[in-house]
């Protein structure tokens, strides 16, 4: 009986989660608010049974722990036994994780929508059990190559979200010689990448993403009709290992930290395979800096207009000067201008336009890297991640990364976070409790090059 019991609910959840595939955006959130709402937390038992627990104070320890008992039961959601029976499906774990990204996604469209507590309330349930799930003890650690199978390798192509795959010969070449791709997979989503890190094993610590994404090994030397380097690596060679590009391919997973361990167990890979290596450092991306500088941008353009002076300095006078001397339009502030070459992107291919430009928008990089916080840390989402880590924020590089989405992002800068093995322990308790950002002497030099109100925290909301 207890057998035919267990096959009927199994086969239950199984339908209800075939329904739910086959539902529209629209009618998914109608399902998730309803779960949300009407399989919560009954609040007149729970307020009931909190009372109880206040009035047994004094009574045998036996009836307080059965009195909490009842009232950790009556604080858990029906829904969580439902997300319980839907994890021992095949597929359950994975449905979850794809559940939780349709919730995050009604989230973020949301807005003050009344549903939202509800929801908020059925995510943070969800994110927990996933993350007991998602827990480092039961991710496995694979290493991809060209011989890894081709679903794997699609998967990597099409998952790439900071410097985009553009053929299988671009992809060969990532997964090729002075390369390594690692994965973190789960047993409940077999064949299924959840974090990729990318890496490339150099004898410098790179400044700019062509240096690595065009060229696949520290020799010139090239196969002429494939362009790709078939020769076996050199070991003594490579000193440094570069994480270019790390990318957490599963929404639902959003806020559950994966990237942190994966780097941490790369490094342990790679002192294995290359006992040599010294430096362990990213090539990281700024994406929002050039958002941020635009809406500076606007900020000082709209108070120079109601003649107010701009609350905070983006450039100097000399640079000002500079810049209308050479490119000023008649009748147009020097700012409007700046702000047209800006958003096209044209200011790159402009004589003489980098050069005179070079200097503050590293200034005012270093500002939003380093300056500019939420909550007391770093802006930048990237920032944050690897200082959390405990990181040292290294060099930022000019020209950097020249592609349209380099450019859109940040300007073609990049940023290098430096790994010091025996200090990360140190600096990522001395980021997390007291906010306070390792950095090097460059980042340091250019933040001194800021007005003195610009160098204290700028916090945001």
């Amino acid at each position: 009986m207890e057998h035919t019991g267990t096959a009927t609910v199994e086969f239950n959840t199984q339908a209800l989660c075939d329904f739910y595939r086959t539902l529209i955006p629209e009618d998914k959130t109608t399902f998730l608010k309803t779960l949300a709402q009407d399989y919560s937390i009954d609040h007149r038992i729970a307020s009931h049974l909190a009372h109880n627990l206040y009035l047994s104070q004094g009574k045998t320890e036996a009836v307080i722990l059965k009195t909490e008992e009842r009232l950790k039961a009556a604080l858990t959601p029906v829904y969580q036994q439902l997300f319980g029976q839907i994890a021992h499906l095949g597929d359950g774990v994975k449905f979850l994780v794809d559940m939780r990204a349709d919730i995050l996604n009604i989230l973020s469209s949301n807005g003050t929508d009344q549903d939202s507590p509800h929801l908020k309330s059925l995510n943070t349930n969800l994110r927990d059990l996933i993350s007991l799930w998602f827990s480092v003890g039961f991710l496995q650690l694979e290493r991809v190559t060209w011989g890894s199978s081709c679903d794997m390798l699609q998967k990597i192509s099409e998952y790439e979200a900071v410097h985009p795959i553009r053929n299988w010969t671009d992809l060969k070449r990532r997964v090729g010689p002075y390369r390594r791709c690692f994965v973190f997979t789960h047993s409940a989503m077999p064949r299924e990448p959840v974090v990729v890190l990318h890496t490339a094993l150099t004898d410098e610590i790179s400044d700019s993403i062509q240096s690595i994404v065009h060229h696949p090994t520290l020799s010139p030397e090239a196969d002429q009709t494939t362009g790709m380097m078939e020769r076996q690596e050199k070991p003594e060679s490579i000193n440094t290992a570069i994480f270019y590009s790390i990318t957490s391919t599963q929404k639902g997973l959003q806020g559950i930290e994966l990237g942190n361990y994966l780097i941490k167990k790369v490094v342990k890979e790679l002192q294995v395979e290359f006992p040599q290596i010294q430096q362990f450092a990213s090539l990281s991306p700024i994406p929002g800096f050039k958002d941020w500088l635009m809406g500076e941008i606007n900020r000082a353009v709209h108070a120079e207009s109601i003649g107010e002076r701009s609350t905070q300095i983006l450039f100097t006078k000399q640079e000002l000067r500079e810049l209308s001397t050479n490119f000023g339009h008649q009748g147009q502030p020097i700012l409007v201008t700046l702000k047209q070459f800006l958003h096209t992107n044209s200011w790159v291919q402009t004589e003489f336009l980098p050069e005179i430009l070079q200097v503050a928008l590293m200034r005012l990089c270093v500002r939003y890297l380093y300056v500019e916080k939420r909550r007391g840390f770093a802006l930048n989402p990237v920032a944050n991640f690897h200082l959390r880590n405990g990181a040292v924020m290294w060099r930022l590089n000019w020209m950097a990364d020249l592609t349209p989405r380099g450019l859109g992002a940040s300007c073609g800068m990049m940023v290098n976070y430096r790994y010091f093995l025996g200090l990360t322990e140190q600096n990522s308790k001395q980021y997390l409790e007291n906010q306070q950002i390792e950095a090097s002497s460059q980042i340091l030099e250019l933040v001194k090059l800021l007005p003195n109100k610009e160098t204290e925290s700028k916090s945001h909301l």
